[in-house]
């Protein structure tokens, strides 16, 4: 999945004190320092990410981030990696899947494990499913028989562009594809696009946000995952799997979905019928 156009834009570094187990709202857990790494600033976990993401990353820039599912989960990889402070950076998602992004030792941005994007970035285990939602306008009727005839707009560089391409067949005149999620979401809006489509996780919470004005009608089974990416190539992604795997093991990531996500989709995803292709 996701998102906007403009690389490198603010950071924000917070501080971690040695017997801290809280990092801005978030709980941190295990024991820190038990898998060091070497990260590209000494001290500092220095991560990517594109905004907004509400839900994901709680604020619209680096210094409003204080909570979320992936602020926290970066939060507990820092804590875990032994690192007193993190950075958050905000680029391109384009750019980011593309590899084409520097300087920094992870990424968390709702991305889709893919065997082309394997090519040019590394992952972490995955921590999160996710399928395509179909966002409209409430009260617009989409079903598998006029899905080809509508116009649907996608995010620049994510999986939805693919699957609209060669799994849906939709014919090229009736894809727009946008540069970031607001522009997206304001095409819907204002009737330039019937659809938008985007992974479901992300559509629901733009919709609950929307006052009863957007609704997730259906969504098409993927079978995606997120991961984080790292750098191609980075020396610390044995270390980094490791830190995954534990939380993993330990369920952090299920507790920070009931966390921040559960109230911010305003629905559980798998609610969503499905349609087939």
């Amino acid at each position: 999945m996701k998102r906007a156009i403009g690389v490198l834009a603010v950071c924000l570094l917070v501080p971690l004190s040695l017997a801290q187990t809280k990092i801005g709202d978030c709980e941190v857990s295990g024991k820190k320092g038990e898998f060091p790494i070497k990260p590209v600033t000494p001290g500092v976990l220095t991560i990517q990410t594109n905004l907004p993401a509400p839900g994901w990353f709680n604020g619209d820039t680096p210094d409003t981030i204080k909570s979320g599912f992936e602020y926290c989960l970066a939060a507990n990889v820092a804590y875990l990696a032994g690192l007193d402070k993190v950075k958050i950076v905000n680029v391109s998602f384009d750019a980011l899947v593309a590899g084409q992004t520097k300087n920094y030792d992870l990424a968390f941005s709702q991305v889709t494990i893919t065997d082309a994007r394997k090519k040019v970035v590394d992952f972490s285990p995955p921590y999160f499913s996710s399928d395509q939602g179909l966002l409209v306008r409430t009260g617009t009727k989409v079903n598998a028989s006029n899905i080809k005839s509508l116009k649907i707009g996608v995010q620049q560089g994510t999986t939805a562009v693919d699957f609209l391409k060669n799994v849906l067949k939709v014919p090229e005149s009736n894809i727009r594809v946008f540069p970031d999620t607001p522009n997206l979401f304001t095409a819907l809006q204002a009737r330039q696009i019937d659809v938008a489509m985007l992974d479901t996780a992300i559509v629901l919470v733009q919709a609950k946000q929307s006052g009863g004005k957007l609704e997730v009608v259906g969504q098409y089974k993927t079978g995606e995952e997120y991961g984080a990416i790292y750098p191609k190539g980075s020396p610390n992604k044995a270390q980094f799997d490791k830190i995954f795997k534990t939380l993993a093991a330990e369920g952090v990531f299920k507790k920070l979905s009931a966390t921040y996500l559960s109230k911010e989709l305003g629905g559980d995803p798998t609610a969503v019928p499905y349609l087939k292709p």
